[in-house]
């Protein structure tokens, strides 16, 4: 394959693939005028990419435009939150008729829209798994919040166990259900959930490999129950792939361990399909289902509605029963203008055929990710499913040393670029690529290409900064 395509104006830089859309002309605010406001009125923890934070003021499908009218590839949609491309013509059309009518009533009233959607959704699970109960919120943090709640309650037991590197949301509770929720400061042990090891085979923690390991990984759940829960268990919550925790998916056989463990001791399962749902990792719709088994529980969120503020709890009717012993209420969870925006979403994935472009396209994002690891050593490991893909940056493959430094580099590089894509892992040496369902082969082309420049001049710089270091070692052994 090519490894680089000419553009115009710049020699030997890859370029974007045309496109129709003609931007609008940004009239707003100057970039520092935004910047200043930002630091001034925004909380400092509300953290931005990149060492000079882009202003980005229009999208439409797989692109994102700055306000200097400069064209963006989106391979981050938001961490999977833009599923079928941003402002997609038909789920805006439906936002806009739906606000014109009618943009808000809670659920003490009925509303077509919310029922409709339940209703579509509801057929998008394995009808055998009786996954037809359906609760909205406003993200995916609530909704691990009010899966987590229902568990309790349905069970009687209080213990939780999640996967250390999984990322359940932002809110108190789900933090405490997300062991690596503060890169800086961990918190502390968050009362009543426990953390067992994730099928992370490129670093097994005990330094085993599939299938020889015998799943360690998945029994050592079998003592964590028995001993830190007191063989009670309300709960077992993971993400498919952790998506904030490197794109990391479990070996073969992995889950159906898991979960029979868990229910064995009275638990229920509860699957965070927030990143990984909605037809991304292509071969089925629910990233579960790649590993045949069935959840009790299902939590949804980010491109459940394509950029609006909505998530799901998805159950058995049995167990939603339980929460009729609390009193639940949510102003906005599946407000008419939400809940239309998902509806169209749906259909718009399904009438695209966005599901098996996610396979086609990611199959070929697969091919160009692995031939750009034969030829730089930089790329420790590449896995994923679909469109939900990352590689994993090493200085060296044989220590597996996270190489920190060059990724930040290299994310920086891809940006001046015109490529944009999510950064995860413990180590933050993990480039992740969530596009919108809707990018093209040619535009994996342009991500193929930009990136194997991006690595090349890593390398040449990370030689340089080896030799420097040598000769400041031998200097000092000198002195």
């Amino acid at each position: 394959m090519s490894s680089a395509l000419p553009r115009a104006g710049a020699p030997g830089q890859p370029t974007l693939p045309p496109c129709t859309h003609q931007p609008q002309h940004y009239a707003g605010p100057d970039y520092p005028e935004v910047l200043e406001l930002r630091r001034q009125y925004v909380a400092p923890f509300v953290f931005t990419y990149y060492q000079q934070p882009l202003l980005i003021v229009e999208g439409y499908l797989q692109y994102l435009w700055d306000h200097t009218g400069k064209r963006y590839l989106d391979a981050a949609a938001g961490i999977a939150t833009i599923s079928v491309g941003h402002c997609h013509p038909r789920v805006v059309e439906a936002a806009r008729q739906q606000v014109g009518t009618l943009a808000h009533t809670t659920t003490i009233y009925l509303h077509p829209n919310i029922a409709r959607y339940a209703a579509a959704l509801a057929q998008h699970f394995p009808q055998e798994s009786k996954l037809g109960s359906l609760y909205f919120t406003n993200s995916g943090s609530e909704a691990n919040e009010v899966a987590t709640m229902l568990a309790r309650l349905h069970t009687g037991s209080f213990d939780v166990i999640a996967l250390r590197n999984g990322y359940h949301g932002g809110s108190a509770a789900t933090m405490g259900l997300t062991a690596m929720s503060n890169w800086k400061y961990p918190l502390p042990h968050a009362l009543g959930v426990h953390y067992a090891c994730p099928g992370y085979c490129y670093r097994c923690p005990a330094g085993l490999e599939y299938p020889a390991c015998g799943l360690r990984c998945a029994h050592d759940i079998e003592p964590l129950v028995a001993y830190e829960t007191c063989g009670k268990v309300a709960a077992f919550i993971a993400e498919a792939i952790q998506g904030v925790g490197g794109v990391i998916e479990p070996p073969p056989g992995y889950f159906r361990t898991v979960y029979e463990i868990v229910r064995a001791h009275g638990g229920l399962c509860i699957a965070d399909e927030v990143q990984s749902g909605f037809a991304r990792t292509g071969e089925t719709f629910w990233a579960f289902e790649h590993h045949g088994v069935t959840p009790d529980v299902v939590t949804l969120a980010k491109g459940i509605a394509n950029g609006a503020p909505l998530g799901a709890v998805v159950t058995r009717p049995d167990v939603a029963q339980a929460m009729m012993q609390r009193l639940h209420f949510n102003t906005f969870g599946g407000n008419p203008v939400s809940a239309i925006q998902g509806l169209t979403t749906l259909q718009v994935i399904d009438e695209e055929q966005l599901q098996r472009n996610a396979r086609e396209v990611g199959g070929y994002l697969r091919e160009r990710l692995l031939d750009l690891q034969r030829r730089h050593p930089l790329i420790g490991d590449v896995r994923g499913r679909g469109l939900l893909q990352a590689i994993e940056l090493v200085r060296d493959r044989s220590t597996k040393e996270p190489a920190r430094v060059e990724t930040a580099r290299i994310h920086e590089t891809i940006k001046d670029r015109g490529l944009l894509c999510g950064k995860a892992g413990v180590y933050g040496n993990v480039l992740r690529f969530t596009p919108p369902l809707c990018i093209t082969k040619p535009d994996i082309d342009f991500l193929a290409q930009t990136l194997d420049e991006a690595l090349g001049m890593a390398k040449g710089e990370s030689r340089v900064t080896s030799e420097c270091r040598r000769q400041n070692s031998e200097r000092d052994t000198h002195r």
